[in-house]
């Protein structure tokens, strides 16, 4: 069952854009977001939530097979 996938945009009343997204882990975020922020220009920061550092499981599994 696939979680639920949100972008949530709020635009500061200068005009910065700051977008957060939300139900994913790893980088599925920056995928999902990749042609959005292509259009909306430069972007002048970026920070990773918690979940940015949660890997898929099996992707876990295989890096801790690697390492043996």
């Amino acid at each position: 069952e696939m979680s639920k996938q949100t972008i949530i945009f709020r635009i500061t009343q200068d005009g910065i854009v700051e977008e957060q997204v939300e139900g994913v882990t790893g980088d599925v975020c920056q995928k999902l977001t990749e042609e959005i922020e292509n259009a909306l220009g430069d972007i002048t920061r970026r920070i990773h939530k918690p979940e940015y550092y949660n890997k898929q499981t099996d992707v876990a599994l295989q890096h801790n097979q690697n390492q043996n």
